[in-house]
């Protein structure tokens, strides 16, 4: 009956076009959600219940080409980013350290990272992106909180009482905003959201390309730099494969 009762307490209600795929504690949301996307298609979020790690990844299908398209992974970012701050105390401070990495008071939480069909033509539509996040909601760490200030979970943070699926209601609901911002105004309503998650540096001033890469230009200056999207999302800076949660 225990157990019962968590996944109770861990019910999780999606918006419409959202279909939910619900796995056990075990599952891999991300690669569940890869393994699905050509069939399930678009809206489908697979979501695993734990209470220390809200875990999922969403189907996209995008109608840019994938160059293009790979900027879903900005807008899955700043939904994520806005959920968060939604639920966090005043003050409280969150930054996304590019492209991936989610911060709370620069301890690092979670992150994103995205998924497209292998072999997929970059001048052509893919069939499906898959955006997945990850966000650490309890420290299992057994280590007294504070003893790795760059390591943090939201518990530690000030988010009192904040469960797993409520993290992943309030990503959905600030997806579809901005999915629909995109759509009415253009990209450049997503990058601004993005952007302004980036830690501040000096003089420097940030947008993003049409291919997702990030340009920095610094005050008085032409040009600060490029860095590309695609080979910072083939190891997603955040992630520990050995124990597939949030690095510690």
């Amino acid at each position: 009956m225990a157990g019962h009762k968590m996944e109770s307490a861990q019910d999780i209600r999606l918006p419409p076009p959202f279909t939910l795929v619900r796995l056990r504690e075990l599952g891999d949301a991300f690669a569940h959600a890869v393994s699905i996307a050509a069939e399930q298609g678009a809206g489908t979020l697979v979501y695993v219940g734990r209470f220390d790690l809200a875990e999922f990844a969403v189907v996209l299908e995008p109608e840019e080409p994938l160059t293009r398209a790979r900027r879903a992974f900005y807008a899955g970012m700043a939904a994520l980013t806005d959920a968060l701050i939604a639920f966090a105390q005043p003050e409280t401070e969150i930054t996304i350290n590019w492209p991936d990495a989610i911060s709370v008071n620069r301890g690092l939480v979670g992150g994103g990272r995205l998924a497209w069909p292998q072999g997929a033509a970059e001048d052509a539509v893919p069939d499906w992106l898959v955006f997945g996040g990850m966000i650490r909601t309890v420290s299992m760490t057994g280590h007294e909180p504070g003893l790795n200030p760059l390591v943090t979970a939201l518990e530690e943070e000030g988010f009192t009482d904040l469960m797993s699926n409520q993290v992943v209601e309030g990503f959905a609901r600030h997806l579809m905003v901005a999915l629909d911002s995109w759509q009415e105004h253009g990209f450049d309503t997503v990058a601004k959201t993005y952007i302004e998650r980036l830690p501040r540096e000096g003089g420097l001033r940030y947008a993003i390309d049409e291919n997702g890469d990030l340009m920095a230009r610094r005050m008085g200056q032409a040009d600060g730099g490029r860095r590309p999207l695609v080979p910072a999302l083939a190891a997603p800076s955040w992630y520990d494969p050995a124990s597939k949660g949030p690095r510690t």
